[in-house]
């Protein structure tokens, strides 16, 4: 095999996995709603990708050179070609899906309905919404071949207008409306009729209401079709030594948003003398650049559709599970100075985070706090909790990173509003972006200073974390958090270096560490030992990395890989992978957790990191990789790992094809990686607490206000009101591992008068239990597997 066939191209895999996106929005088994929004982030990849991958791929074009590692078998001409071939074809399939997913919506008695659809009553409604609501938000700009043509913002829909007379089709007039995306919703629903559900889009209320936009012109005839441009998102950052980096990004920044056009989709039923007027005036020669498209552009706002579907059309929901190590109002701090703990997004709550944050904030030992900041959401707690801190005299130090692609101008924002309020603030290290997910707190403790650190694979956003499967270290091991602090004084003094015993940094020393990993499994397979690896990352094409799996798999050791997206490796090659398999998820959830396993000669290694195995990350990005050694928390990351190469219903086979054909391996069971998960940490993390409690007990009302002091999730069961059945006796006694007979109320004279001295099974126990409550021990608690009699109440901390 040549070098250039050893990879896969790296966009064209990545469109193999928007296809996979796609295959989500076409899947039956998907809930209605869901396959919409899939449809909307597809989309949404699509704009991203052309604003930076296909920019890049035109920007080789014109500079006529060739990036060998990752074109694969491409010439630059020939991957551009290949880029739109492939994305024709993708968007024919996503507007066949669309159509299918609105012949179900009638179906469920939902419509969508366009401008000439709507009855007389919805009129009036549209067109009164239109006046109150959307007018004031639109500025039609006329067009006329003298004029200079406006600029089209990036990803934006607009709707090109001709004008004309119904009696002299030869007076005519072009205009532009920018369809508002922002100050309006997309999405307008319109009143109930019976059982019947009514949609229209504000592109189809500006076309119904045109008369109402242009009312100074005599044309009664209006045609309106729709145009996005996407533009070259890669920002160009100046030299000039006399401005600050912020200055040098707030001037990149607005370049951009002038960047150059690299794509325009057009309605494909524009007149032809209305798209060569576009064309000519936006100097987009030839077709090179230009889509044909539908009537709707920005399926992107589909991943907010209107909330009016029925509980089947969306997924079930999963509440996080609280983790069994962290009950409400008690020190997390504490904690970890005893254990570690892994956080699972979104199995576990994000909020676990913020409480360690505000618990820093107000403890009056607590001397330093610091951050690594990549995305945060808009209105951020995480920030709120370090500004809480600096107030309380903390001193707070934030690394913010302002070349977060597309999250540049957040991160200006926050980056001076935590500098207004006291926090040393780091805009990210000169030639490397910092990418790693960090925090670290410094507290005076009795033996002198003491650090606790963070160490995560996603980023510091509490919406994402309810989406993007992530895992989160909080550890007081010394060796870790002091690593996590010198990082820290890394950032501030970058002329500073360390050497750090536990965590491992890209570009430092990453790639070569892993490189040492295989070359351990490597040797091992050589000496007939134990010789695997399980490696779990988002993208996986650095040309190296490959080299070193191909020679490992040469070598006998067994590969599986999970990765999300894109995917340089060729599988099925007899000489190359033999021992290589890969698979990738996409479902629900955002897979985005980085996981290493290395067999280690049977003694296992395993590692969780913010880095993939790309270049950009192991040799330009500050990446960060930490060792697990807890047994509990290895065994969690190992089922996950377990879990997700069983999967039989999401997991497609990544075969060098690309061909995304799903793991149809069965033997009659069905496996689903994240509903199976979520199961998984339920039951490891369970905290509810289930009181069978009897109000007019003191013993069971001073043992139901314990577990509310304590903060525990209770579910109160009035046993004596609502009764209870054998089924919940049995499950009680199996977990508490008492006999029917030591939950018998021995002292009640009921007991003495009706059943003291006679022979009684324990199955005619248990009925006279369900049919006489009072004779009950009381309160009976249950968590997870266990159980006790809580009295006293202080049998419940057996539980805890």
């Amino acid at each position: 095999m040549n070098k250039a066939s050893k990879y896969n191209n790296r966009e064209i895999s990545w469109l193999s996995f928007n296809a996979r996106v796609l295959q989500e929005a076409e899947d039956p088994t998907v809930p209605l709603f869901e396959r919409v929004r899939f449809l909307g982030i597809f989309s949404n990849n699509l704009d991203e990708f052309f604003r930076v991958r296909v920019a890049a791929v035109r920007r080789m074009l014109e500079y006529g050179k060739d990036d060998e590692t990752l074109l694969g078998n491409y010439t630059a001409d020939e991957l551009y070609d290949k880029i739109q071939e492939t994305v024709v074809q993708q968007q024919q399939k996503a507007q066949e899906i669309y159509r299918k997913i609105w012949a179900e919506m009638a179906n469920e008695n939902i419509f969508m309905l366009d401008e000439k659809q709507l009855t007389h009553e919805q009129g009036v409604y549209v067109r009164k919404y239109f006046n109150t609501k959307v007018l004031p938000n639109i500025v039609p700009i006329m067009l006329g071949k003298s004029m200079k043509f406006p600029y089209l913002r990036d990803k934006s829909v607009y709707l090109a207008v001709k004008l004309s007379e119904t009696n002299s089709p030869q007076k005519f007039a072009y205009a532009l409306i920018r369809v508002p995306s922002r100050s309006v919703s997309r999405f307008l629903v319109l009143p109930e009729q019976g059982n019947k559900k009514y949609i229209i889009l504000v592109d189809d209320i500006i076309r119904f209401c045109l008369n109402d936009v242009f009312p100074i012109f005599s044309f009664d005839h209006f045609e309106a079709y729709t145009i996005k441009v996407t533009r070259d998102a890669e920002l160009d950052i100046d030299d000039d030594i006399s401005k600050s980096f912020m200055e040098k990004m707030e001037l990149s920044l607005k370049k951009r948003k002038i960047g150059i056009p690299v794509r325009l989709i057009y309605d494909r039923e524009m007149p032809d003398d209305l798209l060569e007027f576009i064309m000519k005036k936006m100097k987009l020669d030839g077709a090179e650049k230009t889509v044909a498209g539908g009537r709707y552009h920005n399926h992107k706002d589909f991943m907010n559709f209107p909330e009016i579907g029925k509980s089947r059309h969306y997924y079930q929901s999963f509440p996080p599970v609280p983790h069994k190590d962290l009950p409400p109002h008690q020190s997390i701090l504490k904690k970890l100075r005893h254990k570690d703990v892994l956080l699972h997004y979104p199995y576990q709550s994000f909020s676990h985070f913020i409480d360690l944050l505000r618990e820093a904030a107000i403890d009056p030992k607590v001397r330093e706090i610091g951050i690594t900041i990549y995305r945060v959401s808009d209105t951020s707690k995480v920030v709120n909790a370090l500004l809480n801190a600096i107030r309380n005299g903390k001193k707070v130090t934030v690394v913010i990173e302002l070349q977060a692609r597309f999250d540049e101008e957040a991160n200006i924002f926050w980056s001076n509003k935590l500098q207004e309020e006291g926090a040393q603030v780091i805009n990210g290290i000169p030639g490397l972006k910092v990418h790693c997910k960090l925090a670290w707190i410094q507290r005076k403790e009795k033996n002198g200073l003491r650090n606790y650190a963070y160490i995560g694979t996603g980023n510091f956003h509490e919406g994402t974390a309810r989406v993007y499967a992530d895992k989160g270290l909080m550890t007081a091991d010394h060796e870790i958090a002091n690593d996590v602090a010198h990082m820290f004084e890394f950032f501030k003094h970058t002329y500073n270096h360390f050497n750090y015993n536990q965590i491992i940094i890209s570009p430092f020393s990453m790639r070569n560490f892993f490189i040492h990993k295989i070359d351990q499994e490597i040797a091992n397979a050589k000496k007939g030992k134990m010789a695997y690896m399980v490696l779990k990352m988002n993208s996986l094409i650095d040309p190296s990395m490959i080299d070193k799996l191909y020679e490992a798999s040469q070598a006998g050791v067994k590969i599986q890989l999970i990765i999300r997206g894109i995917f340089g490796l060729k599988t099925g090659d007899p000489v190359l992978s033999k021992n290589i398999e890969a698979i990738s998820i996409v479902d629900k959830y955002l897979e985005h957790t980085r996981v290493f396993l290395f067999a280690n000669g049977g003694k296992e290694d395993i590692y969780i990191s913010s880095a993939d195995w790309m270049p950009r990350n192991l040799d330009r990005r500050i990446e960060v990789a930490c060792p697990i050694y807890s047994p509990e928390i290895r065994n969690e990351l190992k089922e996950l790992l377990r879990i997700q190469l069983r999967d039989n219903t999401k997991a497609r086979i990544l075969d060098s094809a690309l061909s995304n054909r799903y793991n149809n391996q069965t033997n009659g069971q069905r496996y689903r990686a994240q509903e199976d998960y979520h199961i998984y940490i339920k039951k490891r993390h369970q905290n509810l607490m289930k009181i069978y409690h009897n109000p007019r007990c003191s013993k069971s009302r001073e043992g139901l206000k314990y577990l509310e002091e304590k903060g525990f999730e209770i579910e109160v069961i009035d046993y004596m009101k609502n009764g209870i059945t054998p089924k919940e006796i049995k499950e009680f006694l199996s977990k508490s591992g008492l006999l029917v007979t030591d939950i018998i109320r021995t002292n009640e004279e009921f007991y003495k008068l009706n059943y003291k001295g006679k022979e009684i099974s324990d199955d005619e126990w248990i009925q006279i239990l369900v049919e006489n409550p009072r004779l009950i021990q009381r309160p009976l608690v249950i968590k997870g597997t266990h159980a006790v009699i809580a009295r006293p109440v202080e049998e419940i901390l057996k539980l805890i």
